[in-house]
C-alpha cells in the first residue's frame, strides 16, 4: 500500500455501521409510512420517529432523504417533511411506466427462467385460484405481491427491481386496492396465467406482451373503479 493511503480501520467501521443503520432505518420508516400510519399530506416528525425506532436524529435524517428521492415523502423547505400525496392522475402515470419496467422484468426471466421458477410461480398461482373463489382480498393480496415479486427479482436485474419496487412503494400510497363484484379476481389470474405460459414456453416477447398488458388491465380498473382488483403488487 502507498504511504498516507493508509485505511482507518475504525472510521471504516464507523461509516459502514452508519450506512447500515440508515438503511436500517430508511426501511422501517417505510413501512410506517405504507402501513397507513401516517396519511397523505402529513407531517412526519423528525424526533418522535427517532424515539419511536431509538436512534439518533441523523440517520431519520437521511432516510428522509432516500425516501424523497423514492417519492414517498416531500421535503418542504421551513416546513418540514410529509408523507407524499398521490393522485389518481399520478397513479396513471406510474402504472404507464410500471407496465414497461414489469414487461422487460416478464422478458428478462424468459431468457433465464427454470424449471423450479416456473413451479414456484405455477404454486403461487393455484393459491390464488383458490383465494379468488372465496373473493378474500386479505388472503389474495400477499400472494399477488410474492408472485410479482418472483418474476421481477427473477429478472436478475437489480437496478430494474429497485426501480419496479419504488414505483410500487408509491403505488401503496395511493391505497387503490378494493374488490367488487365481477371477476376482478378472475380477470387478474387470467392474465397472471398468460405470463407464466409465455415463461415456461421461454418466449421473450410474449412474455413481455403478458407482463405489460397484465399491468395496463390494473390501471384500467383504477380509471374505472369498480370494474376488479387494482394490481398494485
Amino acid at each position: 500500500m502507498v504511504q498516507g493511503e493508509r485505511i482507518d480501520t475504525a472510521e471504516a467501521l464507523n461509516v459502514l455501521r452508519s450506512s447500515s443503520l440508515a438503511g436500517v432505518v430508511r426501511a422501517e420508516i417505510e413501512k410506517i409510512i405504507l402501513s397507513g400510519d401516517y396519511g397523505p399530506g402529513e407531517k412526519l416528525n423528525e424526533s418522535a420517529i427517532a424515539d419511536r425506532l431509538g436512534v439518533s436524529r441523523g440517520p431519520v435524517r437521511e432516510a428522509f432523504q432516500a425516501l424523497h428521492a423514492r417519492g414517498l415523502v416531500d421535503m418542504v423547505p421551513n416546513r418540514g417533511v410529509f408523507v407524499q400525496k398521490v393522485t389518481r392522475h399520478d397513479a396513471v402515470a406510474i402504472y404507464d411506466v410500471r407496465a414497461g419496467v414489469f414487461g422487460t422484468a416478464c422478458r428478462l426471466l424468459a431468457e433465464r427462467v427454470t424449471t423450479a421458477q416456473i413451479a414456484e410461480l405455477t404454486a403461487l398461482l393455484a393459491q390464488m385460484d383458490v383465494i379468488s373463489g372465496r373473493r378474500d382480498l386479505e388472503a389474495y393480496y400477499p400472494v399477488n405481491i410474492a408472485f410479482h415479486s418472483a418474476i421481477v427479482n427473477g429478472s436478475g436485474n437489480p437496478v430494474l427491481a429497485e426501480t419496479y419496487f419504488g414505483l410500487v412503494s408509491r403505488l401503496h400510497l395511493f391505497r387503490a386496492r378494493g374488490l367488487v363484484p365481477g371477476g376482478g379476481f378472475d380477470s387478474s389470474n387470467i392474465e397472471h396465467r398468460a405470463i407464466v405460459a409465455a415463461l415456461d414456453a421461454r418466449d421473450p416477447r410474449a412474455a413481455f406482451e403478458a407482463g405489460w398488458a397484465h399491468v395496463q388491465a390494473g390501471k384500467s380498473r383504477i380509471v374505472t373503479p369498480g370494474d376488479g382488483v387494482a394490481d398494485v403488487a
